[in-house]
């Protein structure tokens, strides 16, 4: 039970940053749908050497930034509706900001700014680590055609999950995200990662919200 509880804890304080992917949808294709405007591609179109494109239609300056936003949003509502909550007997629902060191470059004296640094940094990340999958995918001469996405499970999830977890060793290494008793749990999830995402596209798939279920 004990080990249940970390992991779903590790799932919930990370849970903002791996939400960023929905955050680029949103702000990538859903609301440029909506309001009819086309989004601007981080490759601009181009192609690589290789002959295929650098990254594809799939990834846009607005799902960049945007899906960071989203990060960003969700970890300040995680804040606002637990904060304080730091030690073990309050897992799985932990303060994000919860130990932040004052030399943490995070740091501030108002703790929703401080959530909002973390959440679009990791978001961030996460947005960066998803490009780089989508380059190499694009080198393996895996394409995106419109709505359809080939379909490359680790390449989609691991360098995401590997972005996120590089940044927090290095910039949150001293913060609750990454303290000595939560590391094991946070590679525990980097093996849960493609399983997850595989969960979460069925379900987007099943309710209309992606062409494919992967």
């Amino acid at each position: 039970m004990e080990v249940v509880l970390n992991v779903i804890s590790v799932i919930i304080l990370f849970g903002p940053a791996y939400l960023a992917n929905t955050g680029a949808m949103l702000f990538g294709k859903w609301i440029p749908d909506i309001l009819k405007f086309q989004s601007h591609k981080i490759d601009f179109g181009r192609n690589w050497y290789d002959g295929n494109r650098v990254l594809g239609d799939g990834k846009s300056w607005e799902g960049l930034f945007g899906g960071a936003v989203f990060s960003a949003v969700l970890t300040v509502l995680a804040h606002t509706l637990w904060g304080g909550r730091t030690t073990a007997e309050h897992r799985p629902l932990l303060d994000p900001v919860g130990n932040l060191p004052s030399e943490s470059f995070a740091y501030n004296e108002d703790p929703i700014v401080s959530a909002a640094i973390i959440g679009f940094t990791l978001g961030f990340s996460c947005m960066l680590g998803d490009s780089i999958g989508s380059f190499f995918k694009r080198r393996r001469g895996l394409k995106r055609e419109g709505e359809i996405s080939s379909r490359a499970p680790l390449l989609d999830t691991i360098p995401f999950a590997l972005a996120i977890f590089a940044c927090t060793a290095l910039m949150f290494e001293d913060t609750i995200f990454f303290e000595e008793t939560v590391r094991p749990y946070v590679i525990g999830l980097l093996i849960l990662t493609p399983v997850m995402h595989r969960l979460t596209n069925i379900l987007g798939f099943k309710l209309g919200l992606k062409s494919v279920p992967y």
